[in-house]
């Protein structure tokens, strides 16, 4: 019986990809704490031997008519991003997948009443929410390759899909794990707060601080569930979602309400671990908060 053997919301911003000169040059000097984050998640968690697969829920990849899963037995290429190919060009990546799991994820669509479709297309476009956290939790030495035995997939968020439809996403994925003998993590990979600034004033807050949030509403709203994240309070952050809506997180909030889904909902009590300061992006809110797995399961 497979299980879920760590958790987290993770920050995927261009920012932690850009050389290090450059994160200063518009951070006042000061380097991101996204990165030296990663770079502290990378040795604790995912440098470990107590996983074989780790499913991406991307932010980025807006289906439409239903969830996707990636099945391709190995993907690799050279990503270069539509949204700012000054910064993110023609970055290597190459790592395994898990067809075994994307399918038997699709399995249990009709047991949850929603639609979801394994494709193992090679030519299926790949996403930096996606790209940016492998080059920093799964490539080894040789930028081209990822650590040995490790594989890596992706789950698309819908565009038509609400709360609840990301969460029955979630009970399909978590019972696949359950039935099959893989120790899984996951990644929710995306903002929480997500209004960038205008084009003309954009420039004037590029800065990590969380002063340059779009509004003092959208950080107190953020905070706040940071603090109910680290409390393990994950059934305050579910009820409270109508009001969390109207700050625009990123997708809906689909990657997150996706992971949870997956663990238990309510009845998950898993603190969280910081392992980034609360940032600005461009506007948006940004955190790295990771969650182990209890020692009696998720739901204990």
């Amino acid at each position: 019986m497979g299980e879920v053997t760590g958790a987290g919301l993770l920050a995927h911003v261009p920012t932690i990809v850009l050389p290090e000169v450059t994160r200063r040059e518009l951070n006042h000097g000061e380097d991101t704490t996204l990165v030296s984050g990663l770079r502290n998640l990378r040795a604790d968690v995912f440098e470990r031997d107590d996983y074989d697969t780790v499913v991406v829920l991307d932010s980025h990849w807006a289906t439409t008519v239903e969830f996707v899963t990636t099945a391709q037995e190995r993907r690799a290429g050279l990503y270069t991003s539509e949204e700012l190919p000054r910064g993110m060009c023609r970055m290597p990546y190459d790592f395994p997948g898990d067809p075994e799991l994307a399918r038997a994820v699709a399995g249990f669509a009709d047991k949850h009443g929603t639609w979801i479709t394994p494709i193992d297309d090679p030519y299926l476009p790949i996403f930096y929410a996606t790209v940016n956290l492998w080059t920093h939790l799964g490539v080894r030495d040789d930028p081209y390759l990822g650590l040995p035995g490790k594989r890596w997939m992706s789950i698309g968020v819908c565009q038509t899909a609400d709360t609840e439809d990301f969460l029955r996403l979630g009970r399909a994925l978590g019972d696949a794990i359950a039935g099959l003998d893989r120790r899984v993590l996951l990644i929710a990979s995306g903002a929480l707060s997500h209004t960038f600034w205008p084009l003309r004033v954009i420039r004037d807050h590029e800065a990590a601080g969380p002063e340059h949030i779009f509004t003092p509403e959208a950080r107190a709203a953020d905070e706040q569930r940071i603090a109910w994240l680290r409390d393990g309070d994950h059934a305050r952050v579910l009820d409270t979602m109508p009001e969390f809506l109207a700050f625009r997180p990123e997708a809906r909030f689909g990657h997150y309400l996706m992971m949870i889904g997956a663990l238990g909902e309510h009845a998950c009590r898993a603190p969280g671990r910081l392992y980034s300061e609360y940032e600005n992006s461009v506007g948006t809110g940004q955190v790295h908060i990771w969650f182990d797995r209890p020692e009696n399961g998720w739901t204990s």
